[in-house]
């Protein structure tokens, strides 16, 4: 990718309260959504996938899918960026074996994992030391009810690198699958499980105890209805997904804007006072994270929702407890809005992301501490409770989102500096470059 990255960088805050709009990348978690339904789908057209999201995460989806033998190709460098899956006859999993490196993505690894036992034959996957550490046994014990599949952890610790082993799928069952550390087990199971079947009976999948990011679940039983595949709810936390007969492969997918990169705009905004749209989202959105804005909210901000987009107007802020498992990729966004808040804002009920890129309640914790915040660490999450801020530099922990989150502290207060800024490539490569935008930005009329 073009973008180059300094080891540190320095966070200037604004001189004015902006007012501006702004354009984000499409989503990660649709475009790789999309990759998946795409490579699945057999078409009698070609699939054109717009505005999809380059960066780290989809760049190694891509890869992977044409290791495995996908007709796919990315135009970045298009006036209309894109990426295209050719018509071609295949089976479900064109290669019969294939040793996959996914970096640190966690959708690639869990889709692909679940995507790949439809296949016939072995597949290994892997990623960076981070991954070898992220837990993925669930999954793994899932894929083992399924008659012809032996799934494993190579290293025997419910840990990627992980091994499919695949004969080819009899479908006709109930799969129990847990859901208490990550959405992305049951919704990769999902995407693949039409591909599971070859004696025309569905699969149903159970979801053993609590079910953390719903909205993500939801996402990905609404992007299989616009692929025509038949997927229904039997009961509580429970599916029906029957065999790929209706599928229908559009000729042109768009991909939203990302609502967890809008997350950081809409904080700036809550945080300086100023104004701040997002083009090209609104409340409606298959993302479950634009429902930051409804936070937002609670802690003072005003939102207007038009044909342009979601504008949030920053306001005197007040603490809030708000339960935020169902959208937990804004959970460093909100600790940031939150030291500037009045009073202490509780964040609770997201243990599970401990298993994120980093651990990111201790991580949030440690370096909100460093720029002199009281943070109280819990184990489903923390409450912070504001004072004087005082510039430091700050680690992220390879982990984009505390890059981008910390960073939007830096906005009021001088002497901050993100350490590693470069992570941002994982979801956000352009990301610097729109935070520096709003340095140009017009001061939102009345503010001071």
């Amino acid at each position: 990718m073009s973008h180059t990255y300094p080891s540190e960088l320095a966070i200037e805050p604004l001189a004015k309260p902006p007012n501006a709009t702004v354009t984000v990348p499409g989503s990660k978690s649709i475009t790789n959504r999309a990759l998946v339904l795409a490579a699945l789908t057999p078409m009698n057209v070609d699939c054109r996938l717009t505005g999809a999201l380059r960066s780290e995460d989809t760049e190694v989806m891509v890869a992977a899918l044409q290791q495995l033998g996908f007709a796919v190709e990315p135009y970045w460098d298009d006036r209309q960026p894109h990426i295209l899956f050719s018509y071609q006859e295949r089976a479900t999993i064109p290669e019969k074996s294939a040793d996959l490196f996914v970096a640190n993505s966690g959708t690639t690894m869990r889709f692909l994992t679940a995507m790949v036992a439809a296949g016939q034959g072995r597949y290994r996957l892997d990623g960076v030391s981070r991954m070898r550490e992220r837990p993925i046994q669930d999954l793994l014990d899932a894929l083992n009810q399924l008659r012809g599949v032996r799934a494993y952890s190579e290293a025997g610790n419910g840990c990627p690198p992980v091994v499919i082993e695949t004969q080819g799928i009899c479908a006709g069952q109930t799969i129990t699958v847990r859901g208490n550390v990550s959405s992305q087990f049951l919704s990769g199971l999902l995407m693949a499980a039409p591909h599971y079947a070859d004696d025309n009976q569905p699969v149903i999948f159970k979801v053993e105890g609590p079910l953390v990011s719903e909205p993500y679940v939801e996402m990905t039983l609404a992007m299989m209805r616009q692929w025509e595949y038949e997927v229904e709810p039997v009961g509580v936390n429970a599916y029906r997904v029957h065999p790929s007969q209706g599928y229908h492969n559009p000729a042109r997918y768009t991909i939203e804007p990302d609502a967890s990169a809008a997350s950081y705009f809409w904080a700036a905004a809550a945080i300086t006072g100023g104004r701040i749209t997002v083009r090209g989202l609104n409340r409606k959105s298959l993302q479950g994270d634009v429902r930051f804005v409804d936070v937002l909210e609670q802690l003072g901000c005003r939102v207007e929702e038009c044909d342009a987009g979601i504008t949030v107007h920053g306001k005197a802020l007040r603490g809030v407890e708000v339960d935020m498992n169902d959208i937990s990729d804004t959970v460093m966004t909100l600790g940031a809005v939150a030291c500037f808040a009045e009073g202490p804002t509780t964040i609770r009920n997201v243990a599970h992301i401990r298993h994120k890129e980093t651990d990111r309640i201790s991580a949030l914790a440690t370096e909100l501490r460093k720029l002199a915040a009281e943070v109280e660490e819990r184990a489903d999450g923390l409450t912070i409770t504001p004072r004087p801020l005082t510039g430091v530099a700050v680690d992220t922990y390879n982990d984009h989102r505390m890059a981008m989150s910390l960073a939007l502290v830096g906005l009021k207060v001088p002497g901050v500096v993100i350490r590693n800024p470069g992570c941002v490539a994982k979801t956000y490569p352009g990301f610097w470059q729109d935070l520096e935008a709003l340095r140009a930005a017009k001061s939102e009329p009345g503010s001071s």
